[in-house]
């Protein structure tokens, strides 16, 4: 999912504050209260996690594919190929 460019990018930051809010060294409850000191940080991926659930859905499930628009737009991908578009709905 950070890899792919057709995520939003407030997407993508919001999984990288998780991971900032993890690591900082204050917390909303101090991780010195063993068992509640974890819940703040919990509860915060809990929301991330149902706030991106759809998109991370599609990269779980397998349906969401490489998007390669970006790599080959504007590019030559095949030199001297002709083709002709012929119609066969005939009235």
């Amino acid at each position: 999912m950070m890899a792919d460019k057709t995520v939003p990018k407030r997407k993508k930051l919001l999984i990288v504050a998780g991971i900032v809010y993890l690591f900082l060294p204050f917390d909303i409850i101090p991780p010195v209260l063993f068992p509640f000191g974890w819940i703040d940080d919990l509860i915060v991926w809990l929301w991330i996690i149902w706030h991106l659930k759809d998109t991370l859905d599609n990269y779980w499930l397998g349906e969401k594919t490489v998007d390669l628009s970006g790599k080959y737009k504007g590019k030559k991908i095949i030199d001297g190929a002709d083709f002709k578009v012929e119609d066969d709905t005939k009235s």
